[in-house]
Order: structure tokens, then C-alpha cells, then sequence
């Protein structure tokens, strides 16, 4: 990840961050003002429009620092993963009250009153920030939008509970609808499913695939790739990546079953290598 990457850099033509003031050239700087997502989830997208494409989404309780905002929509970066573009500037709040827990369930409702039987107000997804204002049970009291929020309590863990199994965290997702862009419980793609699994773990992973060849653990030597795998490494081709949860099948976000599904690593790899080519390198991180 370099800081001319265009998807990690706070810069346009017209427009620029102060902090890269001396390292790219732009007629004006700002130093920004930082937000919190407001929102179940919002979209980040590369241009300011409602059909362009989805590069990621921001769970609610992240941090977006503003470098500017016109016409509904606000340019930024996201600090989780420091990912550039633009989401609606509705659904960005005020910074306080400021998380203390984090959806530790695939997804959970959010409701008025702490009643399984009231109309939800919303759904959160796994890693979605939330800040308890009134712990109980089976709801704790939570706040949400401005407004008061039940959620169970059960489906909530301090920020820093780290989770000890990341491949474990990624088969909850089994049966999730593929999403490009995607990072929810909803729908997300092959990159955001080992990025939400080792949020769960304490293990901070950039966004994109390239990114996380380069930067997550460290490589694996033998030939050929696929007889050295055990639990937990990541399989990373151009593009792709899955998560093992044996020495011969992994878990994967992907655009074939359309889905979040279990694999023979063996047998992708050989579907996929006319078009994709061949596995670029095996991970480990622990």
C-alpha cells in the first residue's frame, strides 16, 4: 500500500488533504473534519452519483474525515481502512457518542423499546460500532441515529474481545449473497469477507485483494501451493482470495456460486486458471 495509491490518497486535481501539502500538487488543502457513520451502512463510492460503481461500504460507528462536501454528497477518507471516494453526506453524524462495542452476530436488529415484538428501526451487521448507553438483558440500550435503540445483548462484544478464529468468523458468513463493493452480512465481496473476519480477530486488513497479498502475514513456500495449506491461511490469486478452513478447502465470496461457499482449493484453482491464471501466493499469518 503506497501513499500514491490512488484509492488510499486524499487527493483530486482541484483538491487535497493538508497533510499531503509538499507531496502532491493541488491549488488548495484542507485539513478535514472527521464524522461518524450515522447509518446501518452506507455506501463509498468513486464518483458523486447514486449509479456509480461500489467501491466499499462503511459500517455505522466508523470514522470518515470530510474534505469537502456539495450537493448531498461528502469527499473523504474512511479511517478504518483509509479507503477514498464519496459517501452521502446524511449519513454522517456527529463524532460523540463514540463506540464501545462492535456486532459480534452475523446481523442483529435494532429496536425502539426492548421488545423481540416491536417493528425494528434497522439491521446491523458484524462489525457494525455501537455505543452501549445502558447495559441490560436480554437488550442492552444502545444509541442509534440520535435516538434510543434496543439491541440484544447477546450479539454485542467490546471492541477490543478479539475472536480466536478467523476462519470460524468467515463460515458464519456461509450462504451470503456475493456483492462487489460489499463489506455487510447483507452482501460483500471475496476481499471484504477476510477483511470483516480479521476485523473480528484484531487483525486490521486493508480493503482490496492486492492490498492484502502484500501486507497480511507472510508467504508461503512450496510447490505446488495447494498441498501446504492449513487452517486460516489465505489463497490469493489476481483478484481473489479465500480463506482455508482445512488443508484443501477454503471459504471464498465469490462470482460463481454468486454466494459466500466452501471450495476444493484445488478444484477452483483449476476452473479458474485459463481465465485468471494460477494461485499468486499462499499467506499465513500466524
Amino acid at each position: 500500500m503506497k501513499e500514491s495509491d490512488p484509492r488510499l490518497t486524499p487527493a483530486r486535481p482541484d483538491l487535497a488533504a493538508a497533510h499531503l501539502e509538499g507531496r502532491v500538487e493541488a491549488p488548495s488543502y484542507v485539513r478535514g473534519e472527521t464524522r461518524r457513520v450515522c447509518l446501518p451502512a452506507t455506501p463509498l463510492r468513486r464518483h458523486p452519483r447514486a449509479d456509480a460503481g461500489l467501491d466499499t461500504e462503511l459500517l455505522c460507528g466508523e470514522l470518515f474525515t470530510v474534505y469537502e462536501e456539495k450537493e448531498g454528497w461528502a469527499w473523504g477518507q474512511a479511517a478504518f481502512d483509509g479507503y477514498v471516494g464519496y459517501v452521502s453526506a446524511a449519513a454522517l453524524g456527529a463524532l460523540e457518542p463514540e463506540p464501545g462495542h462492535r456486532v459480534s452476530a452475523l446481523r442483529t436488529y435494532v429496536y425502539p423499546v426492548p421488545n423481540l415484538k416491536s417493528p425494528p428501526l434497522a439491521l446491523l451487521s458484524m462489525n457494525a460500532k455501537v455505543c452501549v448507553q445502558r447495559p441490560g438483558a436480554p437488550f442492552c440500550a444502545i444509541a442509534f441515529g440520535g435516538a434510543p435503540g434496543h439491541v440484544f445483548a447477546g450479539h454485542l462484544a467490546p471492541l477490543n474481545q478479539r475472536a480466536p478464529d478467523h476462519a470460524g468468523i468467515a463460515e458464519m458468513f456461509l450462504g451470503t449473497p456475493y456483492l462487489w463493493g460489499g463489506r455487510q452480512s447483507l452482501g460483500l465481496d471475496c476481499s471484504a469477507l477476510v477483511q470483516n473476519a480479521l476485523e473480528r480477530t484484531g487483525v486490521a486488513a486493508p480493503r482490496d485483494t492486492d492490498m492484502q497479498a502484500e501486507n497480511l502475514g507472510a508467504a508461503v513456500s512450496g510447490a505446488p501451493l495447494q498441498t501446504v495449506c492449513r487452517r486460516g491461511d489465505l489463497a490469493f490469486w489476481k483478484g481473489h482470495v479465500g480463506i482455508m478452513v482445512d488443508a484443501h478447502n477454503m471459504i471464498h465470496a465469490n462470482a460463481t456460486a454468486m454466494a459466500v461457499s466452501v471450495d476444493s482449493l484445488a478444484s477452483f484453482a483449476a476452473a479458474i486458471e485459463p481465465e485468471e491464471g494460477p494461485i499468486v501466493c499462499i499467506r499465513r499469518l500466524t
